[in-house]
Parts: structure tokens; sequence; C-alpha cells
């Protein structure tokens, strides 16, 4: 729980595009580097879980904690205006990171599943992952606010005499100097962990084991109706609320709401994502994976229905709404998995949860802004339009998903066991 939140919870990220472009990027640059973030968590989440699965959690979790704590020291020491230099700096920055984050999903909930006793592993499993999404979102609750505050001196200043003044240029590194010091405490934690469950000896062939072990656990993914329809609900539901998760600014624009605001709004998120885990956990416990899903779907639906009139202030509510819907389906899916996952393949299947989630995100992303650039040869008002044609398709999906998971689902009710291909 230490681990999960001080890692995932960071103080720069409700200034993060500035943060860059700050420093002397061009925005166009900093769109560039999230690209390579991205492609980074591509390449290595599969093969980082299943190298977790071969060589243990622990070391890939060190592994990870390593370079974050070196992903924070480039961006902390990257000079300002440093042209080329201060661009590779923060690609480095950038490819560190998206390691990192590859290496630490799923080896951090496999290396804490296996540590609970296996009686009634299962329901222990609810109340760990009920816990730490809550450190989550408290943790997520002081960083947006201490990461606003931080980057921007002038309240500071206004309060004390001139000589305790900070000057613009030392706060801006002050967000990334906190988060360079959770790096560490990250790094101290994943030293101490104890490795329960057992994993394979070092052996010459660990990198091909690795591989065979990413398509045997590909293959039963996607190959097991079961695991292939929760996968599939959940990522429906996970890209289109991460992307709306970054255009929200511009949402927050079109309905109003000034600047100032974004981060008092970041922390009301999570301080609403604090009640996910208890409403997931007893939704979780009286339905199915999939009608779980169709359920938080159907929330989902209408949410994205009710930003399409932009009310001033008021269509906050639906945007609070969609955003709580990633922890619901994060903990749904993340149950389901750990449900039917073998010990030897948990990281591993996890990861392919990771990879297909990653991939969804990504080409809804693009199929969104290629409609978003369709709409803009017929006049103004694209992004509303956008958000119409959005809930509309959303709803169709949806409709589908429903009606093939009731269809499939006959065969067999008893989740989350997994019946036969």
């Amino acid at each position: 729980m230490l681990f999960t939140t001080l890692y995932n919870a960071r103080a720069y990220y409700p200034v993060l595009a500035i943060l860059f472009t700050d420093l002397g990027l061009r925005l166009d640059q900093f769109v560039l580097l999230n690209g390579v973030w991205a492609a980074a968590i591509f390449l290595f989440e599969v093969p980082s879980g299943a190298l977790a699965d071969t060589i243990g959690r622990k070391r890939l979790l060190v592994f990870s904690a390593t370079l974050m704590v070196l992903e924070m020291g480039v961006l902390l020491f990257a000079p300002k205006d440093g042209g080329w230099l201060l661009f590779s700096l923060c690609l480095l920055n950038r490819l560190l990171s998206g390691t990192s984050e590859a290496a630490a999903s799923g080896a951090d909930e496999a290396i804490a599943y296996e540590a609970l006793p296996e009686e009634n592993r299962e329901s222990a499993w609810d109340q760990v992952m009920a816990t730490a999404m809550r450190w989550r979102s408290a943790g997520f609750l002081v960083a947006m606010t201490a990461g606003g505050l931080l980057y921007d001196p002038s309240w500071w200043n206004r309060l004390v005499p001139e000589n305790f003044q900070l000057s613009v240029e030392l706060a801006h590194r002050l967000p990334v100097a906190l988060v360079f010091l959770q790096a560490l405490g990250c790094l101290w934690i994943t030293l101490r962990f104890e490795e329960i469950a057992p994993h394979r000896d070092h052996t010459a062939d660990r990198c091909r084991s690795a591989l065979r072990l990413t398509m045997q656990t590909a293959l039963k993914a996607f190959g097991t109706r079961s695991i292939a329809l929760v996968l599939l609900g959940g990522l429906l539901i996970d890209a289109v609320a991460r992307n709306f998760a970054t255009l929200i600014s511009e949402y927050y624009r079109l309905i109003g709401v000034p600047a100032w605001a974004f981060g008092v709004i970041g922390s009301l998120i999570a301080v609403g994502n604090w009640f996910i885990p208890s409403i997931a956990m007893r939704v979780n416990q009286r339905f199915s994976p999939t009608a779980s899903l169709s359920l938080g779907g159907a929330v989902a639906c209408v949410g994205l229905f009710l930003l399409v009139p932009g009310w001033p202030w008021v269509g906050l509510v639906p945007a609070l709404l969609l955003m709580m819907m990633l922890g619901f389906v994060s903990f749904t899916v993340s149950r389901f998995l750990h449900g039917v996952a073998e010990s030897e393949q948990r990281a591993t299947l996890l990861s392919v949860k990771g990879l297909v989630f990653n991939l969804g995100y990504g080409a809804y992303s693009l199929g969104f802004s290629l409609m978003l650039a369709g709409l803009g040869k017929q006049g103004g008002g694209v992004f509303q339009r956008a958000l119409l044609w959005q809930a509309g398709f959303f709803a169709l999906v949806l409709l589908g998903f429903v009606v093939i998971s009731e269809f499939k689902g006959r065969a067999r009710r008893n989740w989350p066991g997994v019946e036969e291909p």
C-alpha cells in the first residue's frame, strides 16, 4: 500500500505539461515525449510481467523503483532552456518513466496477492485492494493540492518577508524534488519486500522462458471466453474514460471553469475515488464480472450523454462520475484476473491486461482525434459535437457487449470460474 501510494501519487501531475514547457520545450516536443512514454510502456509491459514471474517480482519492483529515482533525478537537474541537451534529458526521463511503470505493472499486485494466506484469499484480496485504492486516493488528494501550491510561489511570497520569498525557477523544481524523495522511499520499500511465491531459478534461457510464458498467457487470455469478455468490457470503459481524462481541461474550458480551479477539481475526484472500492466490492460480490462491467458501462454512458449539453459548472457532475468509473473498472477486472490466474502466470496475465488496455486507449484516442479533424471541416462547436458522437458510439458498443456477454454467459454462470474455449 505504501509503495503503490508513493509510486502513483506524484505532485507534478497537475502541472505536467507546463512543467516541461516552462523548462523550455515546445508543446509539440512535449507531445512527442508522451509518445515515447506510451511506446516504452507498450514495448515492456508484457515482457516485464513475464520476467517478474520468471526471475522474481521483488527484482522487477526494485528495478522499477531504481528507474523512478533516475527519471526524477534527470528531470530535477535538467537545464532550463537547455536546447537539445534539455530535450535529450527529457526524452530520457520519459523513456525511464515508461519502462519503470511497465516493470511495476502487475508485479506489485502479484507479490502482495501471493503473500496472503491461501484460505479466504479472494475475500482478503478484496479488502487489500479496497484499502490500497483508498490510500492512493488520499495520496492523490495531497499530491494534486501540493503540486499546484508548490509550483506557484505567489501565494507564499505574499505571506512571508522578502528574505524568505521563493523564486519562480526554484518553485518550478519543488514538485519534482518531492517526487524524487518519494522515489527514494519506493526504492527503500522494495528492498524490504519478502517474496513468498517461488519463482524459477536463474537459468541461461530466462529470456526464452519469459517469452514463452508471455505467449502462453496471451493465448490463455484471448482464447478463454470469460477472460476475453472481461478484458473487452474493461477496455471499452477504460479507453473512453482515459481519453476524456486527457481532454478534461478542454471540457472545463467549455463549461466555463477557471484554470485556477483545475487542481481543486482533481482533488474532488480523488475524494470521490475514496468511496469507489466499497461500491465496487459490493457490486462484484453480488454480480458476475460482465454484469458488473455492464452496470459500470451504463453509468459511464449516462455520464457521456450528460457531458454533451456543456452546462456551466453543473457539467462537472458527469465529468466526475466518468472519472470515477476508472477505479471501478480497475477493481472489477483486477479482482477477476486474480481469481482465474495461476500463481506462476499471475504477473504476466496482469501485464497482458495492461497491454490490452493501453492498446485500446491508444486506438480510441487516434479515432477520436480523427473524428475531431473531420468535424472541424463542418464549422465551430467541434468538441461539443464530438462529445455527442462519442456518447452515441459508446452506447451502441456497450449494447453489443451486453448482448454478447449475456449470450456467452448462458453456458456457465459460476463466475469467476473459467470455461474452456
